[in-house]
C-alpha cells in the first residue's frame, strides 16, 4: 500500500526487512526509487501506480545492494539509473556466468524463492559527474558517498524537502560500514557530513529501511548514527537503542552484524 509522506511523494514497505520504495511524481508519470523486494510487493506496487493512473517513466537504485536493484515486468521498461559507480558493481557481477547463484547467498532464506531475478542488476550508469537524475519531473539532487557500499547515493528532492537515505539513516539499523573499503569509518563519517550539510533542507527523510521521519528526528538520526560510528572506531561499547536487549521485535540478528562488524575492525588494527 502506497502511503503519502510529502507532496506528490509517496512510500511503499516491504514487509520482511521494511525496505521503503519511494514513488516521486512527475508530470509524465512517476520516478521508482529501489523498488523490492519480493515479486508479490512488486507486482502490488505495479497495481497500486496502474490503478491511480500512474506509469513509471525512471528507476533509481542508491546503491549496488541486491535489495535495491530490483525490478519486476509489471513495472515495465522504463531507464533505471544509478551511479557510475553503482552500475560498474552491477556489470562486473552480471558479467560471471554464476552471477544468479552469487546474488542469491545473499538473500534471506524465509523469502529467497519470492526475489525474481530476472531483471535484477540493469543499471545505467550515469556519468560521474551527473549531480541530478533525468527526467521530467522535481529535481532530484544525487548526493553521492562511499559510505556502506561503493557508489552508494542520498537523493534530496528538493521541491519537496525530501531526502531520500538509501541505507543510512534507519532506526531499525545500525550503521553498516563498507569492510572492503581503505578507510571505513572516515567514509561513514564523510557521508553522515554531507547529509547533515543538507539537513537545513530537508522536512522529511525516508531510510532504506524502517520509519520516515521528519526534521528533527533527521539530526537526531545523524547525530546517533555518527556516534555509534565513533564508537567503533574507538573500540568502545555503543550505547544504542537499535542492537541488544532494546532492539526493536524481529531485530534483535542487528546485534550479531554489531559484532561481526566490531570483530572485523578490531582485525584490521
Amino acid at each position: 500500500m502506497l502511503r503519502q509522506v510529502a507532496e506528490g511523494v509517496l512510500v511503499h514497505q516491504s514487509e520482511l526487512l521494511q525496505n521503503n520504495t519511494v514513488v516521486v511524481r512527475g508530470r509524465a508519470g512517476v520516478l521508482l526509487i529501489d523498488p523490492g523486494i519480493t515479486g508479490d510487493e512488486m507486482a502490488c506496487l505495479a497495481n497500486d501506480l496502474s490503478d491511480s493512473g500512474q506509469t513509471v517513466v525512471a528507476g533509481f537504485s542508491t546503491h549496488p545492494d541486491w535489495d535495491h536493484v530490483l525490478w519486476h515486468a509489471k513495472l515495465g521498461e522504463a531507464p533505471r539509473y544509478g551511479t557510475a559507480r553503482c552500475a560498474a558493481d552491477m556489470r562486473d557481477l552480471l558479467s560471471n556466468a554464476d552471477w544468479k547463484a552469487l546474488a542469491a547467498e545473499g538473500l534471506p532464506p524465509e523469502i529467497a524463492e519470492e526475489i525474481p531475478l530476472d531483471l535484477f542488476g540493469l543499471i545505467a550508469g550515469l556519468p560521474a559527474e551527473a549531480t541530478q537524475i533525468p527526467w521530467d519531473g522535481p529535481k532530484v539532487r544525487i548526493i553521492e558517498h562511499q559510505a556502506h557500499a561503493h557508489g552508494h547515493a542520498a537523493l534530496l528532492i528538493e521541491e519537496r524537502r525530501v531526502l531520500v537515505g538509501g541505507d543510512m539513516l534507519s532506526d531499525v539499523l545500525i550503521p553498516m560500514l563498507d569492510l572492503s573499503a581503505a578507510d571505513p569509518i572516515e567514509d561513514y563519517l564523510a557521508a553522515l557530513r554531507l547529509l547533515d550539510g543538507v539537513a537545513d533542507d530537508v522536512d522529511v527523510f525516508i531510510p532504506g529501511h524502517g520509519s520516515a521521519g521528519g526534521a528533527d528526528q533527521l539530526r537526531a538520526q545523524i547525530d546517533q548514527d555518527r556516534a555509534y560510528v565513533q564508537a567503533l572506531r574507538d573500540g568502545a561499547a555503543p550505547d544504542d537503542p537499535r542492537i541488544g536487549p532494546s532492539a526493536k521485535d524481529g531485530w534483535e540478528w542487528v546485534s550479531d552484524v554489531h559484532n561481526g562488524q566490531a570483530q572485523r575492525l578490531a582485525q584490521r588494527g
